[in-house]
């Protein structure tokens, strides 16, 4: 006889506001309690320092998580002039200081130079694995952490604002893997001043956005008003982007979810190939790949308890 799972069967995505000094498994974790879940987890980690978009994925979610993490991120940070950090933000102790803050001119000329694929070295304070264990542990510990250069991508980067002469406010769109702190820390090298990240916001991942985000003291409160919370999760397949849906019948559904390919008939049919996701009566049944006209499942999705 199979264990009961612990919790209740709750699926979707809720976009959470993170908090400040708050780390993201700490999030996942009060989330889980409040709306005792089954299964939780989280798309791209935020440093406890920085608030905004960390999308939390319950029960059936967790399998687009891969989708959600490749989505394109929009970071606001401010950097301060003057000293570069061990952590590259404002909690590490000084190892570098300098001199002559840059211009808006000087800004502005340089920033072409961190967009497009360039070459980051990631900070030596990061959840990256060195021989199997977090360089921000091996860090903390007092080991030399030498991390290689790896290509990112920045779409775009601009400076939004000069609050004052030793500081500026920069907003990045980037890929997977781009380190915010480690473009401040690389802008102050560049211009001979070094720099630190002093305040960072996510604004977007992929689908997920402020303006449907929620923070945990609204969560808090629904919870001690007896309010129904799922009301604050959107559909499982929100993640899942640009992939192409499909819309099949319910005897096709059953196919789908014991494993078996299926034709795509009729409107749905699509031209080419490629990865899909199907959908019965409103409900996301299998993720998989088309070809030759046929759905074959890879991930199938059970809303069971």
């Amino acid at each position: 006889m199979a264990r009961r799972k612990k919790g209740n069967p709750v699926h979707g995505w809720l976009v959470l506001d993170k908090p400040l000094d708050m780390t993201s498994t700490r999030a996942v974790g009060i989330l889980k309690r409040l709306y005792f879940a089954q299964k939780v987890g989280h798309a791209g980690t935020l440093d406890p320092l920085a608030t905004g978009i960390l999308p939390i994925a319950f029960g059936e979610a967790t399998k687009t998580v891969p989708f959600a993490v490749e989505g394109e991120k929009v970071y606001r940070f401010t950097v301060r002039w003057g000293a570069e950090t061990a952590t590259d933000d404002a909690e590490g102790e000084v190892v570098a200081s300098g001199e002559g803050q840059p211009t808006v001119k000087d800004i502005e000329a340089l920033l072409p130079q961190f967009t497009g694929e360039i070459m980051q070295v990631p900070p030596r304070f990061s959840a990256i694995k060195v021989d199997g264990e977090r360089a921000y542990a091996l860090a903390r510990d007092g080991e030399d952490v030498v991390l290689e250069a790896r290509p990112v991508f920045i779409d775009e980067l601009r400076l939004i604002d000069v609050p004052d002469n030793d500081s500026a406010v920069f907003e990045a769109r980037c890929g997977k893997g781009t380190y915010v702190r480690a473009i401040a820390r690389d802008l102050g090298r560049t211009f001979g001043c070094r720099g630190h990240v002093i305040a960072l916001r996510r604004t977007r991942v992929g689908p997920f956005s402020e303006e449907n985000a929620v923070g945990l003291d609204e969560i808090e409160d629904a919870t001690e008003a007896g309010e129904d919370l799922t009301s604050f999760l959107q559909p499982v397949e929100i993640a899942l982007g640009e992939i192409l849906e499909v819309n099949v019948s319910p005897s096709d559904a059953a196919d789908l979810a014991q494993g078996r390919s299926v034709l795509i008939r009729g409107r749905d049919a699509p031209v080419l190939g490629g990865a899909a996701y199907a959908m019965s009566k409103g409900r996301i049944i299998a993720l998989g790949e088309i070809e030759k006209g046929a759905l074959h499942p890879t991930r199938v999705f059970n809303f069971g308890g």
